[in-house]
C-alpha cells in the first residue's frame, strides 16, 4: 500500500513507521524537512498549516492510507478534510485515550463506547471536537476517517511515569539515584495502562486499509494493566535502586501547588484505566502485546545508559518537584502536632 504519515517522528509513530517499512509498504512522510531522512521512506516536505502549499506538494499523489499524528483540533481536521477529499481510501486520525471519561461509569473497562468527556484538560477537548468533525463529515460526504486512540505508549527514549519530564525522561531516575523523591499521586493503588510503542505499532498497521474500519474508533493499548506503586517499583529496580524514596501526595494538593498538572490527573492519570481491546482484536485476530512494562522499561533505561548524553536532567521540574514535597512534609508535621493527643 502507498500510505502517508504527516508527521512520523514522534514517540509512537518512530516505531510505526519502522514496522510500515519492514511490512513492505511505501512509505511517505509529511514534515517541514526538519528531521533527518529516514531510510526506506520517501519525503514530502511541506508545512500543514500553509495549506495552499501543502495542497501543491500533495497534488500528484493518491493514497491508500493518510495517517495524521499532528492534529489536535477541528480546524487540523477541517483542512484535511479538503486536502485528503477523493485522494485517500483511508484517513486514520491519531487520538487520545484522554478522550473517555474517568473514572469510567461501571464496567470498569473503558470500551470505544465509553463517553467522551474531559471537563479538566483542553487537549482532550481539542481531540474530542477532531473526532466528531471527522464525524461529521462522514455521515455528509462518506469521508473515509478510521480514529485510533493510544493511551500512555513509550519506547526507547521515553520514561513514561507520571508527572515525569517528558522532554528530559532521565529527570525521574536521576532523582531515584540520588534519593530524592519522587511523588506517586494518591496512594498508588489505581490501575494504570502503559502500553509499548512496538505493540501499538502492530495494532495501527492491522487497520491500514481494513475495509471495515472506516467510520469507526479503536483504542491500542497494552492488556497489561498495573498500579502506578508497581510502575514506579519496576523502574526503580530496573534503574538499580533498592531503596528509592516515593511520597504519596493527593492530586488535589498536587494540583493546588501547580496548577498545570489539572489536566494529566484529574483528566487522565489519577483514576484507574484499564482497556477493552477486544473492538481492535477482531478486527485484527494476531494482536498481542509482546512487551510487558518490566521488560519494556529495562530496555529504555538501557538506552539511556548507552550514551550519557541522553541523561538530560529538567532542573526547573526538580526545583518544583521538591517545592511540592516540601510543602507536603510542613502539611503533614502540623498536622501531625495539632492532632497529637488528641482522642477520635
Amino acid at each position: 500500500m502507498k500510505i502517508l504519515f504527516i508527521g512520523g517522528s514522534g514517540v509512537i509513530s518512530r516505531a510505526v513507521t519502522e514496522q510500515t517499512i519492514a511490512a513492505g509498504h511505501e512509505l511517505w512522510l509529511l514534515n517541514r524537512g526538519q528531521h533527518r531522512p529516514v531510510a526506506g521512506a520517501r519525503t514530502i516536505t511541506a508545512d500543514m498549516t500553509d495549506v495552499a502549499g501543502a495542497r501543491v506538494a500533495l497534488a500528484s499523489h493518491t493514497w491508500d492510507v493518510v495517517v495524521q499524528w499532528i492534529a489536535f483540533g477541528p480546524d487540523d481536521i477541517r483542512r484535511d478534510v479538503d486536502l485528503f477529499r477523493d485522494k485517500t481510501r483511508q484517513y486514520i486520525f491519531i487520538s487520545s485515550a484522554s478522550i473517555y471519561q474517568k473514572p469510567p461509569a461501571p464496567p470498569y473497562l473503558i470500551t470505544e463506547s465509553t463517553p467522551r468527556v474531559n471537563p479538566h484538560w483542553e487537549y482532550s477537548r481539542k481531540k474530542i471536537a477532531a473526532e466528531l468533525e471527522l464525524e461529521a463529515a462522514h455521515r455528509v460526504t462518506g469521508f473515509p476517517y478510521t480514529i485510533v486512540r493510544p493511551s500512555l505508549t513509550y519506547g526507547d527514549d521515553q520514561i513514561p511515569l507520571v508527572l515525569n519530564a517528558w522532554q528530559q525522561p532521565w529527570t525521574a531516575v536521576d532523582r531515584m539515584r540520588r534519593g530524592a523523591p519522587l511523588i506517586i499521586p494518591g496512594d498508588g493503588t489505581s490501575l494504570w495502562t502503559i502500553t509499548h510503542n512496538s505493540d501499538f505499532a502492530r495494532g495501527l498497521i492491522g487497520l491500514f486499509g481494513h475495509p471495515a474500519a472506516l467510520g469507526e474508533a479503536f483504542h491500542i493499548t497494552s492488556d497489561e494493566a498495573l498500579t502506578w506503586n508497581q510502575i514506579f517499583a519496576l523502574t526503580a529496580a530496573a534503574a538499580g535502586v533498592t531503596t528509592p524514596r516515593f511520597v504519596h501526595i493527593a492530586s488535589d494538593f498536587i494540583i493546588a501547588c501547580v496548577p498545570a498538572v489539572e489536566g494529566t490527573l484529574l483528566g487522565d492519570k489519577a483514576v484507574s484505566a484499564v482497556f477493552d481491546n477486544t473492538k481492535l482484536k477482531r478486527l485484527v485476530p494476531g494482536f498481542a502485546t509482546r512487551t510487558p512494562f518490566a521488560t519494556g522499561i529495562r530496555r529504555t533505561l538501557a538506552w539511556f545508559e548507552a550514551d550519557p548524553a541522553r541523561q538530560q536532567v529538567d532542573a526547573e521540574l526538580n526545583h518544583r518537584w521538591d517545592k511540592v514535597v516540601a510543602a507536603y512534609e510542613r502539611g503533614l508535621a502540623a498536622a501531625k502536632a495539632e492532632f497529637a493527643g488528641r482522642e477520635n
